[in-house]
């Protein structure tokens, strides 16, 4: 596909404790800005409308509950796109069954294949990531959530209110923060390169994953990356346009066979 030419089904996968609502205004933008465009927003179990759940102790497991939840594409294209541990599950997903996936965009992700510990999740934010995990004050900790992920979110009120709001209406249970933590430590990807087109994008300030982690599979894989100078963790928050924009990039050069763009 070197142009987006008829619809297609874009899939939105979160990272760790995230849910679809801390996807913003960023769904509506895409579908706007990409054409032809369905955006569908999903939720991992023990996350979101699913906060009721055990999180599975593996990615594999999170992956064909997202799986089974959407069932068939109606006959259109599906396209992944997703961020940090949800990128994991769309790699598992294209190992797994990759004939029911024409692509993925995969945004500030890691590999425990390719990767050290102290690169996935950057051991200098450990203490106040646990303090934001085990706070009691909600807005507090979706404060701190936002100045680990986010260049700027954290000084919004109404951001952090929003995710008050989700909280108090889909509340994450402490065990599955833990769950989700062992699930993606202990993932191990195929050691194929992905069967259908990919598409890396990673942001130069992430301070929770670092960025060296997309290179890392980009080298790996030969797969295209293209690198945010200044967002944070969750780039479609801090820069939605440029996202958008790095999309449609890739869609008009062709999933089949883009150049990468080398690291800015």
């Amino acid at each position: 596909m070197s142009k987006t030419t008829g619809p297609a089904e874009w899939v939105f996968i979160r990272g760790l404790v995230r849910e679809s609502a801390h996807w913003d205004e960023f769904p509506h933008m895409f579908a706007r800005a990409v054409p032809n465009a369905c955006v569908r927003t999903i939720d991992l179990p023990g996350n979101g409308r699913h906060w009721r759940l055990d999180s599975p102790l593996s990615i594999r497991e999170a992956m064909e509950f997202a799986r089974a939840e959407l069932g068939t594409s109606a006959g259109m294209p599906r396209y992944l796109l997703a961020l940090s541990l949800g990128a994991m599950v769309a790699l598992e997903w294209i190992a797994r069954h990759p004939c029911e996936i024409a692509g993925a965009v995969l945004i500030n992700t890691s590999l425990s294949s390719l990767s050290p510990l102290y690169h996935r999740l950057n051991w200098r934010v450990w203490p106040e990531l646990v303090r934001a995990l085990l706070t009691a004050d909600v807005a507090a900790r979706e404060r701190a959530i936002l100045r680990l992920t986010s260049r700027f979110a954290a000084d919004d009120p109404s951001r952090v209110q929003s995710r008050v709001n989700a909280y108090r209406e889909h509340p994450i249970r402490r065990a599955n923060v833990f769950r989700q933590l062992w699930a993606a430590a202990r993932y191990r990807p195929s050691a194929d390169a992905p069967a259908v087109p990919a598409f890396l994008l990673a942001s130069r300030d992430d301070r929770l994953v670092s960025p060296e982690c997309s290179e890392a599979i980009a080298r790996h894989w030969g797969l295209p990356l293209k690198m945010h100078p200044d967002a944070g963790h969750d780039l479609p928050l801090d820069d939605p346009a440029w996202t958008i924009e790095a999309v449609l990039g890739w869609l008009e050069t062709g999933p089949l066979g883009p150049t990468r763009d080398a690291p800015a």
